[in-house]
């Protein structure tokens, strides 16, 4: 047998980033950029007014109760020719430029204005510069605006929108193709013959594919059958970037899936016995001239998920151009035993986690274990990782994967590990 991380070093090896494409600023929220992008304009572009005001001289404003003479108004998109003087104002609006003369605007609640609107009484003194918006203030011409690696998100996007970007150099999301191998499944709800099981693995991970933000390609079932396999294998090579199966990796005699990517990809093919419980058995297999991952996952039901998370997501992060990998880790405190024996492995247990009021993240219910209990594990947000030994109690820290990030919130930093 071999370690976990073993084996996932042994999946990630081979796998590069997906060849970047161009895509329209609206495409490419979350997704990744593949090159670095300089700002060629400032942030701000012009020195304008942060609020509705009044645009002064800050020298002018040293007391609570100074009147001026407004001499001009101006508003966004507009300019203005007319030069502040000592004992002047001109009202501005939010993002109009400030107009020749002033360095400060004073907010319009602070400010009074007489009855024939030729003066204003400024209620309170102002410091030289206060509201107002300075050129290059969020970004400098040259300063790095987006660097390989970088997720989009609606921020982002915005200010490659108000460089005048219209669109981006980004790695595609994986198209991932996931079939279900055996003579015993069965779909919809029809009777069930003798031996029949209805398919599960498949819908499983259909939907923690799209919940990870990737491209779900439904390939159906195939039968215990290498030609069927082989067939089914070569077609999915041609039309996804990865290909998922579940069942026929570990040691019956009807077990093909192993069989067939070792006689289509040869030395890129590798059967392994992982110390981990559940998802011992694991094939993976790498097409060379594709750049396609191939994931053998065991065939029980809370394998597959266990195998999805250590082994499959983090190699289809990498052909989305990520650099962090993995789930969050935190440090969880135990409510109830967890209790396991001596085997050489890493057991991973499904769990439901919260945060308490000590500011701690408490796991309050470990599901109930077995590679076949897929209903035991249905809410769980965590997947603790229980190394070789008896187990933990009560009130004992384990380390945890986050399933559901929304826990996170109020979290302190150092409790995570990236």
């Amino acid at each position: 047998m071999i370690g976990a991380e073993e084996a996932r070093s042994i999946v990630l090896a081979p796998l590069q980033p997906l060849a970047p494409v161009e895509r329209t600023l609206a495409e490419t929220i979350g997704l990744v950029a593949s090159s670095t992008v300089y700002a060629t304009e400032p942030a701000p572009s012009f020195t304008n007014s942060a609020m509705d005001g009044f645009a002064v001289r800050g020298v002018d404003v040293t007391t609570s109760s100074t009147r001026l003479r407004i001499v001009d108004a101006v508003f966004a998109g507009e300019s203005s020719e007319v030069v502040v003087g000592v004992g002047e104002a001109t009202r501005i609006m939010t993002g109009a430029p400030l107009p020749p003369g002033a360095d400060t605007v004073c907010p319009r609640e602070d400010a009074v204005v007489d009855e024939d609107g030729r003066f204003v009484t400024l209620q309170r003194a102002v410091v030289p510069g206060d509201c107002v918006r300075h050129v290059g203030e969020d970004l400098t011409v040259g300063q790095t605006l987006v660097s390989p690696g970088d997720v989009v998100d609606p921020a982002l996007l915005g200010a490659l929108a108000a460089q005048g970007m219209t669109s981006l150099l980004v790695h595609p999301v994986p198209r991932v193709g996931v079939l279900s191998t055996g003579n015993e499944l069965v779909e919809g709800s029809g009777r069930l013959g003798p031996g029949q099981i209805r398919d599960s693995n498949r819908p499983t991970l259909l939907a923690a594919l799209r919940q990870s933000g990737f491209v779900a390609i439904d390939l159906g079932t195939v039968r215990d059958s290498k030609r069927d396999l082989r067939a089914a294998f070569e077609r999915a090579r041609i039309s996804c970037d990865a290909v998922i199966s579940t069942g026929g990796v570990s040691a019956g005699d009807a077990d093909f899936v192993k069989v067939v990517l070792a006689e289509l990809f040869v030395e890129h093919a590798r059967s392994m016995q992982v110390a981990i419980r559940p998802g011992k058995p694991f094939t993976f297999a790498y097409d060379e001239s594709t750049n396609t991952p191939f994931f053998g996952l065991a065939g029980n039901p809370v394998s597959t998920l266990v195998g999805f998370e250590l082994f499959v997501r983090p190699a289809l992060r990498r052909l989305a151009g990520h650099h962090d990998l993995e789930r969050p880790s935190l440090s969880m405190v135990l409510d109830d035993d967890l209790v396991r024996r001596p085997d050489g492995k890493l057991h991973l247990v499904h769990g439901v986690c919260r945060i308490r009021e000590d500011g701690l993240v408490h796991v309050e219910r470990l599901a109930r274990r077995g590679s076949h209990l897929l209903f035991a594990v249905a809410g769980a947000n965590c997947l603790i990782e229980a190394p070789d030994g008896e187990g933990y109690r009560v009130g004992d820290t384990v380390r945890a994967l986050l399933l559901d990030t929304s826990e996170l919130n109020g979290v302190a930093h150092d409790q995570r590990r990236p």
